[in-house]
């Protein structure tokens, strides 16, 4: 590794970073993260913090598990690597298919495959829904409908499902056939609506009426985050989920639940859609299937949409879709070692009881600034702050101000991550009491700042 120096001296010169403009990281050279232990990351300067992001809502077993470590590093030794195409295969990747399939059992999910993350899960699940029905004779079930302020990564497929312009407009155009709902957040809607199970039976209605008007034989799958991450994480009423499974069944419409942020425990659950009592059709996984120690993603798929599959006679039940890291088998071996950490921490309980604390906390500091002006969380590790200049209107907070809540959260000793006018936390999911009492004095001092 070159030394201070030299990074110093090239950082964001020859790099160009995702979700930011490449003239600002120039301008401000990014903050450089050097190691990391636990729940906490230090900085080129020596400057340690805890980490309130969990990396980007994906670090659950915090930075320090060896027993997941040293599971990489003995696969790399044994099988760095071969293809998972049709014709061979790796042991690693029959085992960690298995795990998954045991672990998302409960949630009706029969079969894995395996991706490179987030993004290549979401798209899976789009095309193989579209294959589904195409098996099952009706080819014109090709459209997605999806909620706005949802986040289901940035290929043009997830990109055309995704509920925020900020990663549409410039892209555009884009896939199409894709339409979106309200989202279920009653701070912001357009039913001006702040009771969430009312919330949730206006867009339940939504749903129906836009069913009505493309034609139900012409809609493939409904996708959504059981809670809205990256948008604000924005939680509907325990209600919602069930609401729109019901319509999807009505309807002949496939459900995909988005479990890249939500799966593997952030909940309180082992999924985001157990959470709330739903079996979807299918799953995208990343982040916390690794604890992002190795990049793996996995789409699910229940025994429905699998028996239309492997049940196929005509040949068009070949998956021509995959990617090279697909099992991989260092991954692979990261997943399974993962799996095991997370069940014998049984790290849903903890995210159960750090989540609520965290937001408990938040609500007070919410009584305590003019500036918050709502905060949402309570459903495991995972809350929002959106902060305002005026409380009455609901006038989101300028990006200037903003910036200044997280240098001053910062360097008070959390880092936090900036979503528009939203403060978002998503702490490794090994979180300690004492550590989020240190994010909500730290976040105190950020608003303090202003």
């Amino acid at each position: 590794m070159k030394d201070d120096n030299y990074i110093r001296g090239n950082n964001a010169k020859h790099l160009w970073h995702p979700m930011g403009h490449p003239a600002a990281s120039l301008e401000h050279p990014p903050t450089v993260i050097t190691s990391a232990a636990q729940s906490s990351i230090t900085d080129m300067d020596g400057h340690s913090t805890i980490d309130a992001v969990g990396g980007l809502w994906c670090v659950n077993l915090g930075y320090s598990n060896e027993v997941v470590k040293e599971a990489i590093a003995k696969q790399l030794y044994e099988l760095p690597y071969y293809s998972a195409f049709a014709g061979t295969t790796n042991a690693a990747a029959i085992e960690a298919s298995h795990m998954v399939r045991e672990m998302f059992q409960e949630d009706g999910m029969a079969r894995v495959f395996f991706t490179s993350g987030g993004s290549d899960s979401v798209e899976t699940t789009l095309r193989l829904a579209r294959q589904y029905h195409r098996l099952r004779g009706e080819p014109n079930r090709t459209k997605f409908i999806s909620l706005k302020k949802g986040y289901h990564g940035t290929h043009f497929g997830g990109a055309s499902v995704n509920g925020n312009n900020r990663f549409r407009i410039n892209y555009e155009p884009l896939l199409p056939g894709c339409f979106h709902l309200p989202s279920p957040y009653p701070y912001r809607n357009p039913f001006n609506e702040t009771d969430p199970a009312t919330l949730a039976q206006n867009i339940a209605a939504a749903f129906e009426d836009e069913i009505a008007f493309q034609g139900a034989g012409s809609i493939a799958a409904f996708i959504m985050e059981p809670i809205q991450g990256a948008g604000g994480v924005i939680v509907p009423d325990a209600s919602f989920m069930g609401f729109m499974r019901d319509i999807c069944d009505r309807h002949g419409i496939l459900m995909i639940s988005d479990e890249v942020i939500t799966g593997f425990g952030r909940t309180g659950d082992w999924s985001g859609a157990r959470h709330y009592g739903v079996k979807p059709d299918m799953m995208s996984m990343a982040k916390g299937i690794t604890s992002a120690y190795f990049p793996v993603g996995a789409a699910l798929m229940s025994e429905k949409v699998a028996d239309v599959f492997e049940n196929d006679t005509t040949g068009d039940g070949a998956i021509f879709h995959g990617y090279t890291y697909s099992a991989h088998p260092v991954g692979a071996a990261a997943v399974i070692a993962c799996i095991n950490e997370t069940l014998r921490l049984d790290t849903k309980t903890n995210a159960a009881a750090r989540g609520k604390q965290l937001y408990e906390g938040a609500l007070r500091l919410k009584d305590k600034y003019d500036v918050i002006g709502d905060v949402r969380g309570g459903e495991g590790l995972m809350t929002g702050i959106e902060v305002v200049s005026d409380k009455a209107a609901k006038t989101p907070m300028d990006m200037d101000s903003m910036k200044r809540i997280h240098k001053a959260t910062y360097e008070a000793g959390t880092m936090v991550r900036l979503g528009m006018n939203n403060i978002l936390m998503s702490p490794p999911l090994i979180i300690t009491e004492e550590e989020v009492d240190i994010v909500l004095a730290s976040l105190d001092a950020g608003f303090a700042a202003l």
